[in-house]
């Protein structure tokens, strides 16, 4: 049963000044103990609060709930095993943002006006994705003290956060920069896969065209290409395929526990969601371009879209040593010792990257209206609300989306007067 005890200061100065400390039962049987209290009746009824709480078992251990947040979130980050790149991202956000300003905070203290005070400042000097991120994996951090028993409830569960008037403003900049960045059109690609030949256009056009992430457009081999059987009508429907199963990843690795610094990554992973493991169906005009560059692939390079050596693309340096120069342009160079004459590009598309080519897909999805069904999954994107539950593409909202894509095709090959894309 709870008491108190009366407890004389002997500090210096402090006259013999008279608190009570509360003595009371832990579930183990030993007896636990909280100074400070002005008043024997304040200490025994708190006391008497912590012997009800663990008889209802709902009691937390105060100095469980004492601990530090930089400690918890540690002793969290350890105990998950989530795949690579979210430890790494994980460990970013620790790092630089959560444990310089609540590394030392108890995990009792915290609550949801600081935090979300804290997220707003953060989408302020960073970006809103990055304060929502931490904020989320804090919520994470504290739904785990929870269920470790060092706190009675998360602050930050199920809280959305307000934003202020100056992050909503810096939102709707970076928007309008999105909008105002630049447009691709059908014949615009067209242009750059034909100055970039069959081997790398080939990989503008499937990504153009049927909208895989860098990632998994990486890592499609010959046996990738497949074929979709659905029974329709009296008979069946089949079209050709791109079956999106892995990506190519590449990161900084990151020690689970610790957050140390390992090995840069850059291999094969599995698709980071459901939704993104699917079949890509392909139009006539994009299956019978992955046909004619699997015939031409070297027979010892596996993947089909990589360098001239086989290996798989850095992005970086895809970037740099081929968007860059069909989109944006490039000087001439004469002929000279050690390489050959190089023409004039004129900018076609400045800015253009493979992201913009998923943009430029998911526009033409919707341009030629297809279904959202069929369109969330061909985009590989986890469709909201309870329609993903209730619709699913259907054969013929196959075929409307085959004949659209192909239309579209033939349509920018007549605007530029070209029979064919490849000039050799």
């Amino acid at each position: 049963m709870a008491y108190a005890e009366k407890r004389f200061s002997t500090a210096k100065g402090s006259k013999g000044k008279v608190t009570w400390r509360s003595r009371y039962k832990k579930p183990d049987g030993s007896w636990g103990s909280e100074p400070g209290f002005p008043t024997k009746k304040t200490a025994l009824a708190w006391g008497e609060e912590q012997e009800a709480a663990i008889r209802a078992g709902r009691w937390v251990d105060p100095d469980l709930s004492a601990g530090l947040f930089g400690v918890w979130a540690r002793e969290w980050m350890a105990a998950k095993a989530p795949r690579g790149r979210t430890i790494t991202t994980r460990w970013d956000r620790l790092g630089t943002h959560l444990l310089p300003k609540w590394q030392y905070v108890p995990l009792i203290k915290i609550n949801w006006f600081e935090a979300e005070a804290w997220a707003n400042a953060v989408a302020l000097t960073h970006d809103d994705v990055t304060a929502s991120q931490c904020l989320t994996l804090m919520s994470q951090i504290m739904t785990g003290a929870v269920d470790a028993g060092r706190i009675l409830v998360n602050p930050l569960a199920g809280r959305r956060r307000s934003k202020t008037a100056a992050v909503k403003e810096k939102i709707r900049q970076k928007e309008r920069a999105k909008a105002e960045g630049p447009a691709v059109s059908p014949e615009i690609l067209l242009r750059i896969a034909r100055r970039l030949g069959r081997r790398n256009g080939t990989h503008l056009l499937v990504t153009g065209f049927s909208g895989p992430r860098w990632g998994e457009g990486l890592a499609f081999t010959r046996d990738s290409l497949g074929e979709r059987r659905e029974p329709y009508e009296d008979g069946w429907f089949t079209c050709p395929t791109l079956m999106v199963r892995e990506e190519v990843a590449e990161y900084q690795t990151r020690d689970s526990a610790t957050g140390e610094k390992g090995p840069l990554f850059f291999g094969l992973e599995p698709v980071k969601t459901d939704g993104s493991m699917r079949d890509v169906d392909l139009p006539p005009f994009l299956h019978q371009m992955v046909l004619e560059h699997i015939e031409l692939l070297p027979p010892a390079h596996e993947y089909l879209f990589c360098t001239q050596s086989g290996k798989w693309w850095r992005n970086s340096n895809f970037g740099r040593q081929v968007m860059r120069p069909a989109a944006d342009g490039r000087a001439p160079l004469p002929k000279s010792k050690g390489h050959r004459e190089r023409e004039k590009w004129d900018p076609l598309c400045p800015g253009l990257n493979m992201d913009l080519l998923r943009h430029l897909h998911d526009s033409l999805q919707a341009q030629i209206g297809v279904k959202e069904p069929l369109a969330f999954e061909q985009a590989g994107h986890r469709r909201p609300g309870i329609k993903r539950v209730y619709q699913h593409p259907t054969p013929t909202m196959r075929r409307e989306r085959l004949e659209g894509l192909q239309e579209i095709f033939e349509q920018a090959m007549k605007s530029l007067g070209w029979d064919d894309v490849w000039e050799s």
